[in-house]
């Protein structure tokens, strides 16, 4: 990869997204998340920065695994209380005229029909800003809110997505033409009929009539983003994503997930370039080295070990934080069946006691994605990383709301723009041509929801 990043704020609609503990620092403003001023005040900043998105995280459960119910998410403020991302984004497009927000949304639970108005009503309004993070739930109480048991498994799962993205491919692009909106004043014709059609789509987990209620939005398809670790995750990305979040323990592994995105991608025939690939950065910028040491020991002083147990789900079933600091690992884990855990055990030195363990919990400097520094340094790490992966930009991950975003459009931004990895103006007005260049406002050709466009390939 060469030339601008992509760079988007990792956001979510809550109080507690995933720096746990850190809603109580001082100047942190993430009590006010109810209030509009909040993310309009949010989205001018982030296009002052020249972002590119806004990237929006949602759950619709509760993290209930810990300790057997929600009560620590709860006292805890992990992803709890929340708010409906995709309402914010209108206040949001009011006040910026070039910013793209992609917001979470699930295919597993609500219907597809009525996700491609929302989705098409939000890319009117944003005038055509607004991108798709494609999420198949995993939350047990997710499944349980929506009237069912438990989850449903991965293979159904992803199956259900696949037919999901088919459903909106139809309506987004198949059931107007671009020339159906006539506005004919003199003849009083608003829309020519002979121009939209139903799909009557008919599968395994949806039936849908049609028409597509939206006339056509200015991208019609929002940019699609999804993230997938599994081979099944992988395939469905390479398939129908135009942004994929890829992950992995070390620089290497980034390495190997973006060859291997891009590579199942050229499988389905989409071509070079077809997919931009992000990781989640951890940046801690200062005005000096002991600037930004002195915020990230701040940040590990309030870091709340019961919020990352919650957030984990329980993890080894093992609860950490009701054992004394100085217990040993261990002995908790002879204790409770000698090798009943030995994955747990293994994570830690022999010797490592509970103190150390949930010290361990809560530290965010383990990913190869993490500087901590001047402007400079952190420039320079970053440069590093996009050498040694080839990846495309990064999700900025918060601490403290709006102090994490200031620092970095303060200090690393302008170091960036010196190197020519960073957009000095957005080239378009459109997500999918800021991201993708100029004329690359519509899905491309070879991506494979554009077979339906004219009508084509509906019955």
């Amino acid at each position: 990869m060469s030339g601008e990043l992509s760079f988007n704020l990792f956001e979510m609609n809550t109080v507690g997204h995933i720096s746990h503990g850190l809603w109580r620092a001082a100047g942190n403003t993430r009590q006010n998340y109810t209030d509009l001023e909040f993310w309009q005040n949010q989205a001018k900043l982030l296009e002052e920065g020249l972002f590119d998105t806004m990237f929006l995280a949602d759950v619709i459960g509760t993290y209930d695994g810990y300790r057997g119910g929600p009560e620590t998410a709860l006292r805890e403020a992990v992803q709890i209380p929340n708010n409906d991302p995709l309402l914010v984004i209108p206040a949001m497009a009011a006040v910026t005229s070039h910013l793209g927000f992609v917001s979470t949304f699930s295919t597993t639970y609500e219907p597809p029909f009525a996700f491609a108005r929302r989705a098409s009503t939000i890319d009117h309004l944003t005038k055509g800003r607004f991108g798709w993070n494609i999420v198949t739930s995993y939350l047990p109480n997710a499944a349980r809110n929506f009237g069912l048991a438990d989850e449903l498994d991965h293979a159904q799962r992803y199956d259900r997505a696949h037919e999901y993205l088919d459903v909106l491919y139809k309506l987004w692009e198949g059931s107007w033409d671009d020339s159906a909106v006539q506005r004919d004043v003199s003849g009083g014709t608003y829309t020519d009929p002979s121009r939209v059609r139903a799909i009557n789509h008919s599968g395994e987990y949806f039936t849908v009539a049609g028409p597509h209620l939206s006339e056509p939005s200015p991208q019609r398809t929002p940019v699609l983003f999804q993230a997938g670790s599994s081979a099944t995750g992988r395939d469905f990305a390479a398939k129908h994503a135009e942004v994929v979040f890829v992950g992995g323990a070390s620089i290497p592994d980034f390495a190997r997930s973006i060859a291997d995105i891009h590579q199942r991608a050229d499988d389905f025939g989409r071509g070079p370039g077809a997919v931009r690939t992000l990781g989640s950065a951890v940046l801690i910028p200062g005005r000096t080295r002991a600037d930004a040491q002195r915020k990230a020991e701040e940040y590990e002083r309030l870091s709340s070990a019961e919020g990352y147990l919650a957030h984990a789900g329980g993890g080894s079933g093992i609860d950490l934080a009701a054992y004394p600091p100085e217990t040993r690992i261990a002995d908790i884990m002879a204790g409770a069946g000698g090798s009943r855990d030995a994955a747990t055990t293994a994570r830690y030195a022999p010797g490592a006691t509970v103190g150390e363990a949930l010290k361990e919990i809560t530290r965010f400097d383990r990913g190869p994605f993490f500087a901590l520094g001047t402007g400079v340094e952190i420039a320079d790490a970053i440069e590093g990383w996009v050498g040694e992966t080839g990846i495309d930009g990064f999700n900025l991950r918060q601490f403290v709301t709006p102090g994490t975003l200031e620092d970095f459009i303060e200090y690393v931004v302008p170091e960036l723009q010196k190197r020519g990895l960073y957009r000095t103006a957005y080239s378009s007005t459109t997500l999918r041509e800021n991201m993708f260049g100029a004329g690359n406002r519509r899905l491309p050709s070879e991506h494979q929801g554009t077979r339906y466009r004219g009508g084509n390939n509906l019955d």
